[in-house]
């Protein structure tokens, strides 16, 4: 395998996907992600970029100290970046033996994009029969393969932003690329499942995912109001569709999430604030009919949250075990959750090269994950990927393993 410095690597304890060669053709948000999560489990990720480089480099504000795009470097960690123009001979041939190589083939092309270059699957299978070829869409390989795929499209068209926003307001976006993210994960699970499959039978085979099919399975509960129940959700703000309470209510000074996932926990939360009768009252016993009358429950709530800062009722209510929370800045939740013990930053790379960044949230007991390689700037690991790659020819349909 490829070693961090170009010769072998000193060693470490071994990770979940060590040996793993995957080729990333993926460019921007689902697929980076979803190689940097493969690539924190030990897979070697060879990233490979046009001569103009992956767009998220030049995806600013905001950027780090060094001016390097803090979008790239989220999602970019773990990872060797090569250089080739696939409309050059020799890159195409050097693109052509790196898949060859890997065990993962990754792409995020528009459906069929690769076929003019030999790097579809069908053609990697050629020469690379146990190859696992994972590619990502927008809208699909069907009827939606010419849509363009945008998370914000993905975001419209899905219906997700249709949910999002005041009821008589209009409609928002999630204050990420949700879709990407999600489809990134997918893809993840797919290759991971696909490998194991291979384990066990040699077999590679072909994975698709798409925006769309994500955000249709990401939905849950709100596709399955319509698709099982007939029922088309719609704008509620923050309030939920079959819990209450389960949203932002006011306190003295700041909103505050209060939740009451079940009767029980509802009983508590009334002896919290003062008022146990209103567990005992008939309009409000049951979930659904404190969903159903949630406009004249939530005034009585608020009442008494309104006594008190969101702060005393945070610490109260969860001394009695009740979920409760702020409504914090990214700065704040990423305090809080250096105050609870998750470590959410880490240092990635090594020597004089770190950089910080946002670690891995799977925790294994054996086999953790490791932040050795810092995003790569652009090329940087050509001349050594190239020579790796001019080192040996790969028989068809041969095993991997560099």
């Amino acid at each position: 395998m490829i070693s961090h410095s170009g010769t072998e690597a000193v060693k470490a304890p071994a990770r979940p996907l060590d040996g793993i060669v995957i080729a990333d053709f993926s460019r921007v948000l689902a697929g980076p992600y979803a190689t940097m999560l493969l690539a924190d489990m030990g897979a070697e990720v060879i990233k490979v970029e046009s001569p103009a480089g992956d767009d998220t480099r030049s995806w600013v504000p905001p950027v780090r100290p060094d001016g390097v795009s803090t979008y790239y470097s989220a999602i970019n960690r773990n990872k060797k970046s090569v250089v080739l123009d696939l409309k050059n001979d020799d890159d195409l041939a050097a693109a052509k033996e790196l898949a060859a190589r890997a065990d993962v083939v990754i792409e995020n092309f528009k459906p069929g994009g690769l076929r003019r270059f030999g790097l579809d699957y069908h053609s990697v299978r050629e020469r690379n029969e146990a190859v696992i070829y994972c590619s990502i869409s927008g809208f699909g390989t069907a009827e939606g393969a010419s849509l363009p795929g945008y998370d914000l499209i993905v975001q419209a068209m899905s219906g997700l932003m249709s949910l999002t926003g005041d009821p008589d307001g209009q409609p928002y976006r999630a204050g990420i690329s949700v879709f990407d993210v999600m489809a990134g994960l997918h893809s993840t699970i797919g290759i991971l499942a696909a490998l194991h499959h291979r384990d066990r039978t040699g077999q590679g085979q072909n994975i698709e995912t798409s925006l769309m099919a994500s955000a249709m399975s990401g939905l849950v509960n709100q596709t399955s109001a319509y698709v099982a129940g007939g029922v088309t959700p719609f704008r509620m703000g923050n309030a939920h569709p079959s819990l209450f309470p389960y949203e932002a209510l006011p306190t003295a000074d700041d909103d505050l999430i209060v939740t009451a996932g079940n009767n029980a926990q509802f009983r508590k939360l009334c002896q919290v604030l003062g008022v146990p009768k209103l567990a005992d009252d008939e309009r409000f016993a049951e979930n659904s009919n404190r969903t159903q009358r949630r406009e004249e429950l939530r005034p009585l709530l608020v009442e008494r949250l309104k006594t008190q800062t969101a702060e005393y009722w945070f610490n109260k209510l969860n001394e009695a075990g009740i979920a409760n929370g702020p409504i914090n800045t990214i700065k704040q939740g990423v305090e809080y959750a250096q105050l609870l013990g998750l470590e959410p930053v880490v240092q990635v790379g090594s020597g004089t090269k770190t950089v910080p960044g946002v670690r891995n949230p799977i925790t294994f007991s054996q086999t953790p994950a490791r932040y050795d390689l810092a995003p790569p700037e652009l090329g940087e690991h050509t001349e050594e990927v190239r020579a790796w790659l001019a080192a040996s020819a790969v028989p068809t349909n041969a095993s991997k393993g560099a």
